[in-house]
């Protein structure tokens, strides 16, 4: 079952992609899929079942709303400590524990902190992550991991766990 969802998402991503709907496209588009299919289901969730839940996409639109919010805020951030006169900054690189437990949630949130400004995944180890960050604001183990992670997480693990 999960061949056949990789399958039928690759072809209509490769539809959406060149948007036409001709003969030789669905031809070499399917192609593709097969392809896709092939090389990249093992790393496709484990219970495709869970794509047709709709409280998930329900919190994928919530989670989106709250990292554009999180995004914004970084970027203001980030802007503040560049023009500033004293450039204040105190970089450092954080470990950051995470209770998720699926690849593809820890995937998720890592790509999510590197695309925040100022900050930037550098290692994923277990349930660890090693985070690049630009202003380092506690020492307190638990109270970095709720300022990186706090936002994402528990979307993160609605949305996939």
């Amino acid at each position: 079952m999960r061949y056949v969802t990789v399958f039928i998402l690759s072809l209509i991503f490769w539809l959406l992609l060149t948007f036409r709907i001709t003969l030789p496209n669905l031809i070499v588009g399917s192609v593709a899929s097969i392809i896709c299919s092939a090389v990249f289901t093992r790393f496709f969730i484990k219970n495709v079942y869970k794509l047709l839940q709709p409280h998930r996409y329900y919190w994928f639109i919530i989670y989106l709303f709250v990292f554009i919010w999180e995004c914004i805020k970084a970027n203001i951030d980030v802007a503040y400590r560049v023009l500033h006169p004293a450039m204040p900054i105190r970089p450092g690189i954080v470990k950051v524990r995470t209770t998720l437990k699926s690849d593809l949630a820890r995937t998720l949130l890592a790509n999510s902190i590197t695309m925040t400004p100022g900050t930037i995944t550098i290692d994923i180890i277990g349930d660890y992550l090693y985070i690049h960050w630009i202003y380092v604001r506690s020492e307190d183990p638990e109270i970095y991991t709720r300022m990186i992670t706090g936002a994402f997480e528990k979307y993160i693990k609605k949305i996939i766990e």
